[in-house]
């Protein structure tokens, strides 16, 4: 397409983009078809934790804006992690390769472009891919994302969250899959139905749904991610030794199956970082971006608590210095709730085939400030693969001009480097020494087996002249793990608060805000093991 930097409007439209603080550059303005390469669409970096949204039909460059925007970020210092489900991002570490249609970007976007390559880590969800494996243990995952994982109802859910709390309480680490399995086993067996009934709330039916669904995730795949070593949020925040920002690819391997674990799994890592991190307001630059691939995952059939703690998540963790961007094909797909905070939104072209097509393309020019240049609902169904509409924030958090932008060309390369590349990389990574080996410690599942397991045989009779063994009892625990003993005599204080109609009432309230306040913290993350 020819340029002119005399289009009308083009000018007028990049003055609203023009800031005075470092920016990623997106691309150039378009007017009536004519793409002018000195008007530049940018965003400025103090706003990307402002979060923002890509989205678009398949095949119309979505990924390819995400990649110039990691590219930026790193270079600028800013760490990202970014879901690589179709592995489509890991030419990332590969400088680009020239030809003619990179020209003729580069000479419509007025980018000096140059191939370069940046650094990346690579990282697999459990253990059965080829990057360093990540992980989280089921206690740390807690019980609102882990019923988004095993698709759970409201009533499910929140029997599941009371069967954390009995763990919790009587001192069973969840560590891993078998962990959570062997306490619902016990909890339905003959032996835990007294314990089952203190509960209250929890029928024996639903208990065994609960059940069922863990042994379907675990046929999924589910049993290599959960358990330790757990990821340590901070491994993402890394910079190498030229100052670049580290950009974390996660792929999902074997966890196609249940695709829904990906983003599940971001959120959890999101949430901690929430937990974790301190409050350093608005700075120059985020510590950290988030990009959630397919974020319709992420939100379809989710439950009313599951939503509340994704938009609460969202709209405090700005103030941690994290950014977050959601990339999807419809920006319907992500609840109005959490679209108004995002500050930037990058809209490739919709297809407009089908009724519904035709309603969400209206909901979504409604979304974006009004403009007098282009008619929207015709520009969104005609842009070029590789344009966009574009707004986002100014430095003063007003929104900026609407613009039909022709987005820079990556200057990593845009192509796979192919599984054995991806592999070998992953070997060589300084994370490897930390997670790449499973441990497997004392949880529920032993303490639960030795419990379970027969009588030993009548010992010889005792010394006389010998001081009697002390009474022991398996179910409580020290802050340290290791079992205490609450002696034979009397119920101990655990047992007579259980038993109290006020406990029980509690328990109850499982589902409501502050059933999860004395459940855990939000989306159950801040109990993990820190090293």
């Amino acid at each position: 397409m020819t340029t002119d930097s005399s289009a009308p409007g083009a000018q007028q439209i990049a003055a609203g983009y023009a800031f005075e603080g470092p920016a990623l550059e997106v691309g150039t303005v378009v007017v009536d078809g004519v793409c002018d390469p000195t008007a530049q669409v940018r965003i400025p970096l103090a706003t990307v934790n402002r979060h923002g949204l890509v989205a678009g039909a398949t095949g119309t460059g979505k990924t390819k804006s995400l990649q110039v925007i990691a590219e930026q970020l790193s270079a600028a210092g800013v760490p990202c992690l970014m879901a690589d489900i179709k592995g489509d991002l890991s030419g990332l570490s590969r400088p680009g390769e020239a030809g003619e249609k990179i020209q003729q970007r580069a000479k419509d976007t007025g980018d000096d472009w140059t191939p370069t390559a940046y650094p990346v880590e690579f990282l697999s969800l459990g253990t059965s891919g080829i990057g360093v494996p990540v992980r989280a243990t089921i206690s740390s995952f807690g019980p609102i994302l882990l019923s988004k994982v095993l698709g759970l109802n409201q009533t499910q859910e929140s029997t599941l969250g009371l069967i954390f709390h009995w763990a919790d309480q009587k001192g069973l680490p969840l560590l891993d899959l078998k962990d959570l399995r062997a306490v619902i086993q016990f909890l339905t067996s003959d032996d835990g139905k007294p314990e089952l009934k203190a509960l209250g709330a929890v029928s024996k039916t639903t208990a065994g749904v609960i059940l069922r669904a863990l042994v379907n995730l675990e046929a999924d795949g589910g049993d290599t991610f959960f358990g330790e070593p757990e990821l340590e949020p901070k491994d993402l925040m890394r910079l190498d030794a030229q100052g670049r920002g580290i950009i974390s690819l996660l792929e999902v391997g074997e966890q196609a199956a249940r695709p829904v674990m990906f983003s599940t799994f971001l959120m959890w890592v999101l949430a901690d970082l929430f937990t974790t991190l301190p409050e350093v307001g608005d700075l120059d630059k985020p510590k950290l971006v988030f990009f959630f691939d397919e974020a319709h995952l992420l939100f379809t059939d989710a439950s009313k608590a599951f939503l509340e703690q994704v938009e609460q998540t969202v709209k405090l963790i700005r103030s941690k210095g994290v950014g977050v961007f959601f990339c999807t094909q419809l920006p319907t797909d992500v609840p109005n709730a959490v679209l108004s905070q995002l500050g930037a939104r990058i809209q490739h072209a919709l297809r407009a085939f089908t009724p519904d097509d035709q309603k969400a393309l209206a909901k979504t020019v409604r979304t974006y400030p009004k403009t007098g240049v282009y008619d929207l609902e015709e520009a969104l169904t005609s842009l070029g693969i590789g344009e966009a509409i574009v707004t986002v924030l100014s430095e003063k958090g007003a929104p900026t001009p609407v613009a039909w932008t022709r987005v820079r060309a990556p200057r990593s390369l845009m192509d796979t480097i192919g599984p054995d590349a991806i592999a070998s990389a992953a070997k060589a990574s300084p994370l490897q020494a930390e997670y790449g080996q499973t441990v497997d410690r004392d949880s529920a599942y032993e303490r639960l087996s030795a419990r379970m397991a027969p009588p030993p045989a009548m010992p010889p009779a005792a010394d006389p002249q010998l001081p009697p063994p002390l009474p022991v009892d398996v179910g409580g625990a020290t802050a340290s793990g290791e079992v205490k003993s609450r002696g034979t005599a009397e119920p101990g204080m655990l047992e007579k608060v259980m038993d109290s109609p006020a406990f029980k009432s509690a328990m109850r309230s499982a589902g409501t805000v502050i059933g999860r306040e004395i459940t855990r913290s939000i989306f159950g993350t801040g109990r993990r093991r820190r090293r």
